[in-house]
C-alpha cells in the first residue's frame, strides 16, 4: 500500500516517519514552516530513548502533490476541528475506491468522512506523542511507539483493515484489527476528557478533581445515549505495559496542551468535552464539568493566554455554586 498522511504532527509525523523507516511508501502532507523544514532538512524523529533520527521522507504542501493510484490508502491525521478543511482539500483527488482512515481523537470524524468517503476506517490513537518545532517529533514510550488498532467505520473488518494493521506492525506498531473499534474510541474519548484541563489548568489536587467530574460526566452521558464503550479493565489490559515507561515526562503533555503551547490558535475541546456536552443535551444529562472545560481552554486560546495558567480550584467553586472563575 502506498501511504498519504494528511497533517504531519505528533501523530502523522510519528506513524508517517516510522512507516517511511520501514520502507513502506509514505507521503506527508504538511504546510508552513514545518513543511519548509522537512523538505529542507528531513524529519528529525527520536523514539523512545533512542538517538534522534532523520528520515527524509517525502513531504509536499497540498494532497494534489502527491501520487495517487488504486493501493493509495489516505491517514488523516489533522486534529478534529480541521477535519472539514482538510477534506475540502483531500476530496478532489480521491477515488470512489480510496480508503480514509481516521487517526484522530474524539468519534464524530468517522461519520463526518462518511458523508462524502464509502470507505472509512477508525483507528483507535494511544501513542505518547509531541510536535513542538518545525520538522520535529518525538514519541515518548520507550515500548511499542503507540497501539493503534484498526476497524471499519461503523463495524466490521476488512482487507483494508488488516492491511493496514499489518503495515503498523512492520514499523514497529502494536495494532490489531477490530470490529467494535468504535467502542474503543469511546473509551479512549473519555480519556481524553482531561486534555482541556491539561492545557489550561495549573496541575494540582483541584485539576485532578475537575478531570475526574469530567470522565464521570462522559460515563454517564454515554450509558444515557446507549453508546457501546469497551469497559475501562479491557483498555488497560490492552494497554498493558507496551506504552511504558514513558522517557522525558516533562516534555509530554496532551495533544490540546501543545497547541496551546505552540499558539495554533484552536484546541480540540469541542470535538471532545463538547462531545459528551452534545450527547448530554440530546438525552437530558446535564455535564457542567465538560462545559466549563470547553468554555475554559476556548477562552485561554482566544485572549491567548499561557498554558496551565487557569486556577482549577476556582473554576470547581463555580461549578459548585461558589463563584465565578477566575482567570490567570
Amino acid at each position: 500500500m502506498r501511504y498519504v498522511v494528511i497533517g504531519a504532527g505528533a501523530i502523522g509525523g510519528g506513524v508517517g516517519g516510522l512507516l517511511h523507516r520501514a520502507g513502506v511508501d509514505t507521503t506527508l502532507v504538511a504546510r508552513g514552516d514545518h513543511l519548509e523544514v522537512l523538505r529542507d532538512e528531513g524529519l528529525r524523529l527520536t523514539v523512545g530513548a533512542d538517538a534522534e533520527e532523520v528520515l527524509d521522507v517525502p513531504a509536499v504542501g497540498h494532497p494534489g502533490e502527491a501520487r495517487w493510484d488504486d493501493e493509495t490508502v489516505v491517514l488523516l491525521a489533522v486534529k478534529s476541528q480541521q477535519t472539514a478543511a482538510a477534506l475540502a482539500d483531500l476530496l478532489p483527488h480521491l477515488a470512489p475506491s480510496t480508503p480514509v482512515v481516521s487517526l484522530q481523537n474524539g468519534v464524530a470524524n468517522e461519520r463526518t468522512l462518511l458523508r462524502h468517503v464509502e470507505h472509512v476506517h477508525a483507528v483507535t490513537v494511544m501513542m505518547p506523542a509531541s510536535h513542538l518545532e518545525p520538522g520535529r517529533v518525538t514519541v515518548h514510550s520507550a515500548g511499542r511507539p503507540g497501539l493503534l488498532d484498526i476497524g471499519r467505520y461503523p463495524t466490521g473488518v476488512d482487507d483494508v483493515d488488516l492491511a493496514v494493521s499489518a503495515d503498523l506492525v512492520t514499523a514497529g506498531f502494536e495494532s490489531v484489527p477490530r470490529p467494535d473499534a468504535m467502542a474503543w474510541k469511546h473509551r479512549k474519548l473519555l480519556m481524553n476528557l482531561g486534555n482541556a484541563v491539561d492545557a489550561a489548568c495549573t496541575p494540582g489536587d483541584a485539576a485532578q478533581e475537575l478531570v475526574r467530574r469530567c470522565r464521570a460526566e462522559g460515563e454517564q452521558v454515554l450509558a444515557a445515549a446507549g453508546v457501546a464503550v469497551t469497559s475501562q479493565d479491557d483498555d488497560l489490559a490492552r494497554r498493558g505495559q507496551l506504552l511504558r515507561p514513558l522517557v522525558d515526562r516533562e516534555g509530554v503533555g496532551s495533544s490540546s496542551w501543545q497547541s496551546v503551547q505552540r499558539g495554533t490558535g484552536d484546541v480540540e475541546a469541542d470535538h471532545l468535552n463538547g462531545e459528551v456536552v452534545l450527547l448530554g443535551r440530546l438525552h437530558g444529562v446535564p455535564a457542567p464539568a465538560n462545559e466549563r472545560a470547553r468554555r475554559t481552554v476556548n477562552d485561554l486560546v482566544r485572549r491567548q493566554g499561557p498554558p496551565r495558567s487557569v486556577d482549577a480550584a476556582s473554576l470547581l467553586a463555580a461549578l459548585d455554586g461558589g463563584g465565578q472563575s477566575a482567570r490567570s
